[in-house]
């Protein structure tokens, strides 16, 4: 009898890139919030010996037991030149492995791509910064000026135990420095059918707020109209159908226009949201830069079925446009009404960099060196990222972990999404891109 012939999956020869990226991802550090989290100080120490590899002396600072972030200086050819942050996060937000067709935290290779949580959100940008660095001081190279290497805990939680942290404990670690680079930028777009790159030059204001309503606690049974949820649920309802009013700042302005000029429009007669969809899969995060948004993003009361609770609480995601803050909490206590009390559980600043400048044109060199004539457009970002943090040290952040995608790769929506993860020929083209910048800039 003929033995039946096997056929095998051939092997998938890794990147370095990938190869770091896929053992970060295969770290779990889930960020809950509320001070919990899993495996930072296991990723930082990983971190920490791969910089060690490449001849740097890393220091790793932890926060509170767990929570540890690594930072680096690098020398460069130019020191006289103010020294450039390239940062990056540790953590990740949590994954529920019941909604992904992948193990979360495999780090599995599949479709051509690397799959898992922290694979968009910002593991691949981790891995692209070592491999960079190490491409930039292979055989003695150096950077073009002083760089401040750093990898962060905490980012998906703002921070506090992250670069707030250590911006507010150890200043020093960034002395010198004027820029910096990170997420949330560099990825490439389709616009009128021609490819792009978003650059991330500003972020929206961050409040994220608690809503307490107060009741009568009574016997489900009893006609009570003093009832905490009904009037927490009242108010979330008023808050939730607001429509807030659209207003451009500059970064946005600027963007539309370039979208204009690509499609052959003018953007004084084609309304803002339909430029914004015109970015396709980058329309989900445009078009919440075009006005504030207010999600309400968890709700808790009661604990049993014939109880009314005398408390009902809600959690609300609140992005504004930078210098918005104070007016849109006034709105918000408006819209709710005076019995409902409102808890500031974290705020954080709006940001809007330069969209011109050395930075930014080093940036058009190195992403058209590698994709040639592909335009660059700055964009504001609907979320935030560490360089809040770092903008208190007068730091002007930006956005740039460059990653060409196929058209057809929703990527935005990968972002703490389900069956997050990225094409492994992006990683390498990433990390050439940031490569030659480093080298240059």
């Amino acid at each position: 009898m003929a033995e039946a012939s096997v056929t095998e999956t051939p092997a998938i020869e890794l990147s370095e890139t990938a190869i770091i990226a896929r053992d970060l991802i295969r770290l779990d550090t889930v960020n809950f919030g509320e001070g919990r989290s899993n495996g930072e100080r296991e990723a930082a120490e990983y971190v920490e010996a791969r910089l060690r590899t490449l001849g740097l002396a890393p220091e790793l600072f932890e926060s509170a037991p767990g929570r540890a972030s690594v930072v680096a200086r690098v020398p460069g050819r130019n020191p006289e030149k103010p020294a450039l942050v390239l940062h990056g996060h540790l953590d990740v937000v949590p994954a529920d492995p019941r909604k992904w067709t992948v193990d979360p935290f495999g780090g599995e290779i599949k479709d051509g791509m690397l799959w898992g949580r922290g694979a968009v959100d910002m593991k691949d940008m981790d891995a692209m910064i070592l491999t960079a660095l190490g491409d930039v001081l292979d055989g003695g190279g150096q950077p073009e000026r002083d760089l401040v290497v750093a990898f962060f805990a905490d980012e998906e939680a703002g921070g506090q135990f992250g670069a707030s942290w250590l911006v507010d404990t150890h200043p020093e670690l960034f002395a010198g420095a004027t820029e910096a680079i990170s997420e949330v930028g560099g990825y490439s777009i389709e616009v009128g059918g021609q490819r792009a790159y978003l650059l991330q030059t500003g972020e929206k204001s961050l409040l994220w707020i608690r809503l307490v309503a107060h009741g009568v606690a009574a016997h489900g049974s009893r006609l009570i109209r003093e009832n905490a949820i009904t009037r927490l649920a009242a108010a979330i309802a008023r808050l939730g159908e607001r429509e807030w009013p659209l207003r451009l700042t500059d970064t946005t302005e600027e963007l539309l226009g370039e979208i204009a000029r690509v499609l052959g429009v003018d953007p004084a007669e084609t309304a803002p949201d339909e430029l914004a969809l015109a970015a396709g899969s980058a329309s989900g995060f445009i078009t919440a830069t075009l006005r504030t948004t207010a999600n309400p993003t968890g709700l808790t009361a009661g604990y049993k079925h014939n109880v009314i609770p005398d408390r009902a609480e809600a959690l609300v995601d609140i992005r504004t446009l930078p210098g918005e803050e104070d007016a849109v909490l006034a709105e918000v206590q408006r819209l709710v009404g005076d019995d409902i009390e409102i808890e500031i559980v974290h705020r954080d600043v709006g940001l809007e960099s330069p969209t011109s400048g050395p930075l930014v044109d080093a940036v058009r060199r190195s992403l058209q060196a590698h994709d040639p004539g592909a335009p660059v457009f700055p964009y504001l970002l609907s979320g935030g990222t560490d360089n809040k943090s770092l903008s208190r040290l007068g730091i002007r952040g930006y956005g740039f972990a460059p990653l060409r995608l196929p058209s057809d790769l929703d990527f935005p929506a990968l972002f703490h999404g389900v069956d997050e993860r990225v094409p492994l020929d992006a990683l390498t083209f990433g990390s050439r891109v940031l490569r030659d910048l480093l080298r240059d800039y």
